[in-house]
């Protein structure tokens, strides 16, 4: 089986391409790599019903983010302003960065 490898990385702008969420934007929040899943700021909000428990827990409706895959969002670039593949590019100094293939802008801060 062949690994994808994931091109984001958290705090990365997202914008969802695919699913319920398709044109939203969001932040990346966390990568879960093994599992080719991201967990994106107010993307793919599930509700989850819970009882009172007996460590001061509250019962209700619960709202929280769902992982999302990879491949259903885009990195967005701060230069085009616009969702864009990447590339990898090395530096002189030996430094791996990530560039916009549409403006090769240097994505990494």
């Amino acid at each position: 089986m062949i690994k994808d490898t994931i091109k984001l990385k958290k705090d990365d702008k997202v914008k969802i391409i695919a699913g319920k969420d398709k044109g939203k934007v969001g932040k990346v929040l966390k990568v879960i790599g093994k599992k080719n899943r991201l967990l994106v700021e107010n993307i793919n909000i599930v509700k989850r019903h819970t009882k009172p428990s007996a460590q001061n827990r509250q019962g209700g409706i619960l709202e929280s983010e769902a992982p999302i895959h990879w491949s259903n969002v885009m990195l967005m670039c701060s230069k085009c302003i616009e969702p864009v593949r990447v590339k990898s590019k090395t530096l002189d100094d030996g430094k791996k960065v990530r560039i916009c293939s549409k403006c090769s802008e240097i994505i990494d801060a």
